[in-house]
């Protein structure tokens, strides 16, 4: 069953991880599909995985130009939007005593300006009916050595579906929260091995997974389709978690 026939997504960060495993399963259920991110390179790659139902535009949604560029060409293309994946996001490994301004400009630029520019400049575009799925992380409602400032942007992120639930009313526009747990993504590994310490931490996380194993992304993008899909018509201001278990023993 295509569960998204006729449906337009966008999502950003699609060109890799969680958004691109999003961005396939979401063309195979029918919808058409547009991606955003900011190395053209990886877009092009990420087009060849998910096919001809998808389309490219490359930005910076930290850069309010970009996102009307970005939103802009999505309505000239398309018309409109019914599924929005806000999964743009990225983050440090930094303690307190070590925190720079500068990492916590580019964490805050992107995970909390960019998702809420990116929800506000697309809403003129959606249409009754339609989903946002913000992606958080379980790292909002628990403490995470060396995680601080990521960990705070994500918990932005997850009282702003709360408060965008209540802004929403009689739209028939839904917002919730997808929240992976420890999963295999480049952005994850990339940043464990920057640590120089990236077996011990996954041997960490996996030991802290009731589930015994990392995620994969097609598992979390399974949830999305989830929540981008009618399946989920009862559902606004909510988090579903998918993480194994790792925040919920």
């Amino acid at each position: 069953m295509n569960r998204l026939d006729g449906k337009i997504a966008v999502v950003t960060g699609g060109n890799s991880g969680i958004g691109l495993a999003s961005a396939k399963r979401f063309a195979a259920e029918g919808a058409e599909v547009v991606i955003v991110g900011r190395r053209p390179e990886e877009l092009d790659k990420a087009l060849d995985v998910i096919g001809p139902r998808a389309m490219a535009v490359q930005g910076d949604i930290s850069r309010l130009d970009d996102l009307d560029r970005i939103f802009a060409t999505v309505k000239a293309a398309k018309g409109r939007i019914d599924v929005l994946l806000a999964n743009a996001g990225l983050g440090d490994t930094q303690p307190i005593g070590s925190i720079t301004e500068e990492s916590f400009d580019r964490i805050f630029g992107v995970n909390v300006k960019g998702t809420l520019f990116t929800v506000q400049k697309a809403l003129p575009i959606m249409k009754a009916g339609g989903s946002i799925i913000l992606t958080g992380s379980t790292t909002d409602q628990m403490g995470t050595p060396a995680f601080s400032v990521y960990s705070a942007s994500k918990a932005a992120i997850r009282n702003f579906a709360r408060s965008w639930a209540l802004d929403l009313v009689g739209t028939g526009i839904r917002v919730n929260v997808l929240s992976p747990g420890p999963t295999s993504t480049p952005g994850l590994l990339n940043g464990l091995a920057r640590s120089g310490q990236q077996e011990a931490m996954m041997a960490g996380l996996i030991a802290k997974t009731p589930l015994g194993r990392m995620g994969d992304p097609d598992e979390i993008a399974a949830a999305a389709l989830f929540l981008a899909s009618n399946d989920s018509s009862f559902m606004t201001g909510s988090e579903l978690c998918v993480d194994g278990g790792y925040a919920q023993i």
